[in-house]
């Protein structure tokens, strides 16, 4: 005797997709973040900072997004653990009804191997069967120090895993060092696609069109990857300092600790302009400022975030002395 099932097909599951953006410390994430948000608006997006102090979102004040900033670790240790519940929760209030947003774009922090968030997306259950992984884009400076290739594991973590390859700030860089970098990449990123922005432009069609590619998983349980040796100081500048004065204590920094201090990052206020000053620096150079459009939220008070390549004693006390004139300047420093 035959037996028929008449009940009807589980219906499938509508799968949100993840685009992930990586690359080291300056390389040009958030910029590149920034010009695929105004191509494609109803992304949800998660950045991931390495510090107790957000910044990179400042960058993003211009587009309303559901913006989720994960702190005080990168994603490949300290807050990994913090991913699966808010991506669940950002699924929960998409099956609600409400979907204010067509993709989730992952910002990992500059110090992060994103191969940690690739197991969470392709292994936990609950979240493949809802999120589909796109593909991970990586941008690499054309100004970036050469020895960052061998010295720093996670560069070439970033880069090996990368489905997109972006070179950036390649603006700010000679024929030559375009030439050594592509080298590199042809070595650590073969089959990846490669793509060129100048001063951040790039057509955001092709950036996001991933062909498919079989990813293979682990077949053992991931290890636990060893500590990266990045620390990080905020510094909090509690009222306006003149921006001359900034900028020589910040050319100080770059320039007296080229090897450490592999990123500077933070918004500040001066007495020249309402607006907030974004300021960044990394590679030993200080990169052009940026005035920020003002919120309401603006409290006035800047920060700067520091990040080193081990422990630097007395880094904080000797930029305050170089921010020091005539009068002390009030700020505080955590660490």
């Amino acid at each position: 005797m035959n037996h028929y099932n008449l009940s009807s097909p589980a219906k499938a599951i509508e799968r949100i997709p993840v685009f992930i953006i990586s690359g080291f410390l300056g390389s040009g994430k958030t910029t590149l973040l920034n010009r695929l948000l105004s191509h494609a608006p109803k992304s949800a997006v998660i950045i991931n900072e390495f510090g107790t102090t957000p910044i990179d979102q400042q960058l993003l004040r211009e587009h309303q997004v559901p913006l989720s900033t994960l702190v005080g670790g990168c994603l490949c240790c300290q807050v990994i653990g913090s991913l699966t519940p808010l991506l669940k929760n950002l699924r929960m209030a998409w099956d609600s009804g409400n979907r204010p947003f067509e993709r989730v774009i992952i910002e990992t922090s500059g110090v992060a191997n994103p191969e940690p968030v690739l197991d969470i997306l392709l292994r936990e259950r609950w979240l493949a069967k809802r999120y589909s992984l796109q593909g991970v884009i990586t941008t690499v400076s054309a100004v970036m120090d050469e020895a960052h290739f061998g010295y720093f594991p996670e560069v070439q973590a970033q880069i090996a895993w990368a489905d997109t390859v972006v070179m950036t700030q390649t603006d700010l860089a000679t024929a030559e060092q375009i030439e050594r970098i592509s080298a590199r990449l042809d070595q650590l990123a073969p089959a990846a696609t490669r793509l060129t922005a100048v001063k951040g432009a790039l057509d955001s069609d092709v950036l996001l069109n991933f062909p498919q590619k079989f990813r293979r998983l682990r077949d053992t349980e991931r290890p636990d990857l060893p500590d990266h040796g990045f620390s990080s100081i905020t510094l909090q500048l509690e009222h306006p300092l003149p921006w001359e004065r900034l900028q020589k204590a910040l050319e100080y920094l770059v320039s007296h600790y080229p090897k450490q201090l592999v990123r500077l990052k933070g918004m500040v206020y001066t007495p020249e302009q309402n607006q907030p000053l974004l300021v960044q620096g990394a590679a030993g150079r200080l990169y052009p400022v940026t005035w920020l459009p003002t919120r309401v939220s603006d409290d006035g008070i800047g920060r700067l975030i520091i990040i080193t390549h081990g422990e630097i004693k007395g880094l904080a006390e000797d930029l305050m002395v170089q921010l020091r004139s005539e009068s002390v300047v009030e700020t505080k420093a955590q660490r």
